[in-house]
């Protein structure tokens, strides 16, 4: 298994929300060891062309992160949203550089994070021949446990399917190199770690209720609540303070406590400094919430940045017991993590 033992300490970490369910371009950061860019000052307008929208929000949450190391610098896209249509709209109107893009991270297999991968791959390809037409394909790394279609009982004998997957030849036909990783692993340059399956540890986080999974093999629809192909991302940033691990989150299905746990695991002695992504509790019971904020509190994580599918009485909640911990996350926001810097 992959650990910190092989994952290097980086200098920054630059990350920018390119689709999510939520905007505010007002509310400030307050935390010192946040730079954060995206507020309605930043924003540069322009002219949007006839018959285009104008992106914005919507579900899931993608995120372009650059880990920086002296004159080095690695970029991982993890995630691409539900559809083509508000990736592409996005980055454009961001805008994000693809042609940075070194791989892309799917965080696990559900159409409202794979849906925008197609037009994502096309577009840092053509990104990666204008700036330099010898650069390497970009690599697509994924749980190889693809499911034909996941879904949700609605009733006993009702079962509501999301869209299929891109599968793994649409990938490549689309441009990219398709590596599937079921064991923990680390990536360009050993600056980001990528996991496998992620232990369910917690008695109170039992997955996604009522998600199902379709098996072409026997035409038939399966509980699927635990969502185990689910990897979280994580850096290591190196800190005046000894910041320590930074993970990414796409849904927190396996539960945000155990995704944190298990990137301690991970981690070794490293501390935990930031949760970014989906905590998946917007639907929570109290009782459950409760549980999450007090476990999160013993892991002691200095920066908090929930996204879409968290909820704002959880966000709420992380506020009232870890006061200045919390940094909001907004389609648009770009981040820098970094040593905390005095006054």
């Amino acid at each position: 298994m992959a650990s910190l033992n092989s994952l290097v300490e980086v200098d920054s970490i630059e990350f920018a929300v390119i689709v999510d369910n939520e905007v505010d371009p007002i509310s400030p950061v307050v935390h010192p060891g946040v730079q954060y860019k995206g507020r309605l000052p930043e924003v540069k307008l322009s002219p949007i062309p006839p018959g285009q929208g104008r992106g914005g929000a919507l579900a899931e949450i993608p995120m372009h992160a650059t880990a920086v190391k002296g004159d080095v610098r690695h970029t991982l896209l993890f995630d691409t949203g539900p559809t083509e249509d508000s990736f592409e709209a996005n980055a454009k109107r961001l805008p994000i550089d693809l042609a940075m893009v070194e791989r892309i991270h799917l965080s696990h297999w559900h159409r409202d994070h794979s849906g925008g991968m197609l037009r994502a791959i096309r577009m840092i390809q053509d990104a990666k021949a204008k700036s330099a037409p010898t650069a390497n394909k970009v690599v697509v790394d994924l749980h190889p446990d693809r499911p034909d279609f996941r879904g949700f009982a609605l009733a006993p004998d009702k079962i509501f399917s999301l869209e299929a997957d891109p599968s793994f030849d649409e990938m490549s036909n689309a441009g990219a190199e398709v590596a599937t990783n079921a064991a923990a692993h680390t990536v360009l340059d050993d600056m980001f770690l990528i996991s496998g399956s992620i232990p369910r540890v917690t008695e109170y986080e039992g997955g996604l209720r009522a998600a199902m999974r379709y098996e072409s093999s026997t035409g038939q629809w399966r509980s699927d609540e635990l969502i185990s192909d689910e990897r979280l991302v994580m850096c290591n940033l190196k800190g005046k303070y000894d910041e320590g691990l930074v993970v990414f989150t796409g849904c927190s299905h396996a539960g945000v406590v155990n995704v944190s746990k298990h990137a301690v695991e991970l981690g070794g002695s490293a501390p935990l400094y930031a949760v970014i992504g989906g905590y998946h509790l917007a639907d929570a019971t109290p009782e459950k919430m409760q549980s999450s904020a007090d476990d999160l509190k013993k892991l002691s994580p200095q920066v908090m940045i929930p996204g879409h599918c968290t909820g704002w009485r959880f966000k709420q909640l992380l506020e009232q017991q870890m006061p200045g911990s919390l940094v909001p996350c907004f389609v648009g926001a770009r981040f820098t993590l970094s040593s905390v810097i005095e006054a």
